[in-house]
């Protein structure tokens, strides 16, 4: 992890394939097919979060085969695998938005039922503070910029608005958790 305690590009990737696993087990060319497929299609190609083995997490004691040999053998998590999942999963969220922040979130989503509700609250509290960051941020910019001519105040409008509906659906969320 990253000194601010947030996921490195392996790291999610790593939550990626531990977390389609504790789904169930499943074969290795399968996992590795749909690490893949979820990455690029949140974040495009990228060979920074797609470097990691999963030979690596066998190694680690993180998952292991339970039949089968090389791409075709069926894999599961381990409990130490588990462990590791709940680390990676509450993890902290980094407050600028960029490709491998929005890959996280959308882990921590397709995970989150994997956690106990307290956790689950305590992640969408996360979620909430980073857009609010990101909101407190945006309008500061905006107040800066309000009497410049051009289409960067619209521009701030659209995205506090966007930020603004953000953090309404993730308080509702957070409610029914």
């Amino acid at each position: 992890m990253y000194a601010d305690n947030t996921l490195t590009p392996k790291e999610a990737t790593r939550l990626c394939a531990l977390g389609m696993l504790a789904d169930g087990p499943m074969a290795y060319a399968e996992l590795a097919a749909g690490v893949r497929h979820f990455v690029t299609h949140v974040m495009g190609p990228s060979l920074d979060v797609l470097g990691t083995s999963i030979e690596l997490l066998k190694h680690e004691g993180l998952v292991t085969p339970v039949s089968g040999e090389k791409d075709k053998a069926i894999l599961e998590i381990t409990a130490d695998g588990m462990a590791e999942l709940r680390v990676l999963l509450t993890a902290r969220i980094k407050s600028a938005e960029n490709d491998l922040n929005k890959l996280v979130i959308a882990l921590k989503f397709r995970f989150m039922d994997l956690l106990d509700a307290d956790d689950r609250r305590l992640q969408l509290d996360l979620l909430s503070d980073s857009v609010d960051n990101e909101l407190a941020r945006l309008e500061e910019l905006r107040a800066h910029h309000a009497d410049d001519s051009g289409h960067l105040v619209e521009w701030l409008d659209r995205e506090i608005e966007d930020l603004e509906r953000r953090l309404d659906w993730l308080n509702a969320k957070r409610a029914r958790v």
